[in-house]
């Protein structure tokens, strides 16, 4: 067996990340903005850098559209309903002013597979439009990942409308994850605003990062779009985190940056299945790989349906980065696809009121 051993890694000839997926480079991704807070946050990606993904955002207010970078696609929806002016705090008109430009966004959101739908819930246009761009987007093929703020205390009379606009999100969603704007001053409530909300689109900016490398990356055990659609698809809660750790005990540290977000309280207890991706330096044991894939999966359920995919890269000397994207889990912030007479596998499920 040494003899083996030797004789293979003694053979320059054979190289990994040679096989990839053949159809990523048509691969879409798109994160769009709908409403005021969408916008902002797809603006704030904008100037970060979200590589792999194409950036959008609708709006029924013709001046708020004008603010954003004139990198990212805009679009006018209801300008004959609302001239341009906004939606008034209304979500009724919101929802019609999607209707109003369907062909538009149509038009638009055509041949995208993954769409990451980004609002503020509890005005008129974002809470109204959102949950119609979504069913635009599963009408289209592609797989939905709702991210969405949740007003603050103070807001009162927006917050009805916010647990209105989620409930009929989650219905045209795969997946609803909601940022609590209480947990973001619980969390950093010295940093100045701009700041502070760059922490909560860092989750839309991991999520893309992680899927698009995940596929777009050439990798020793590949994972690609299908492995993703069978997770992400389901209509399940899913949680997408990627996590870094360096040193003696990158391992443990990289995981438990994976699982851990200050924003998002998951549990990993009983998740149903996860696709887990590894990247790290020609130092990186098959040991190492596999204790991460051990640790991550350890409260999973027995019959979990895990995938797990490598890569070395010559810059990641003594560090590992982990993408994880598990399915199954209960989250009181984030919500899988269901209806009135359905059950999902979250608690939020019971009562969206708990936000």
């Amino acid at each position: 067996m040494k003899a083996l051993v030797n004789e293979v890694l003694s053979n320059q000839g054979i190289q990994g990340g040679e096989i990839g997926f053949d159809e990523s480079e048509q691969l879409r991704i798109v994160v769009f903005g709908a409403g005021g807070g969408g916008g902002n946050t797809v603006n704030r990606l904008c100037k970060i850098g979200v590589s792999g993904a194409e950036l959008a955002a609708c709006n029924t207010d013709a001046q708020d559209l004008k603010k954003i970078d004139p990198r990212i696609t805009k679009i006018l929806i209801g300008a004959k309903l609302t001239r341009g002016l906004g939606a008034g705090g209304f979500p009724e008109m919101g929802m019609k002013a999607a209707e109003a430009s369907k062909g538009d966004l149509v038009s638009y959101l055509e041949g995208t597979h993954l769409l990451f739908l980004c609002a503020g819930m509890g005005g008129g246009t974002g809470t109204g439009s959102a949950p119609i761009v979504a069913e635009i987007g599963k009408e289209v093929g592609a797989i939905v990942v709702a991210i969405v703020t949740y007003p603050f205390k103070l807001e009162r009379a927006r917050i009805q409308k916010a647990r209105e606009g989620i409930e009929k999100l989650r219905k045209a969603a795969d997946t609803v994850i909601v940022v609590d704007n209480n947990k973001l001053v619980e969390y950093v409530p010295n940093l100045p605003i701009d700041k502070s909300f760059l922490i909560a689109d860092e989750i839309v900016a991991r999520a893309v990062k992680g899927i698009t490398e995940t596929i777009k990356e050439p990798s020793l055990i590949n994972l690609d779009f299908a492995d993703i659609r069978a997770v992400l698809g389901g209509g399940k809660v899913s949680v997408i985190g990627i996590g870094d750790g360096e040193g003696p005990d990158k391992v443990e540290v990289g995981v438990r940056n994976t699982l851990e977000h200050p924003l998002l309280d998951v549990d990993y207890k009983g998740a149903k299945g996860a696709l887990i991706h590894i990247t790290g330096g020609p130092d990186l044991t098959i040991g190492e790989a596999n204790r991460v894939g051990e640790l991550i999966t350890q409260e999973f359920d027995e019959s979990a349906n895990v995938m797990w995919g490598a890569r070395v890269n010559p810059t990641f000397e003594d560090r590992i980065e982990i993408i994880n994207i598990a399915t199954g889990v209960k989250s009181q912030h984030i919500l899988g696809a269901g209806s009135d007479d359905e059950t999902s596998d979250s608690d939020l499920d019971l009562d969206i009121r708990s936000l």
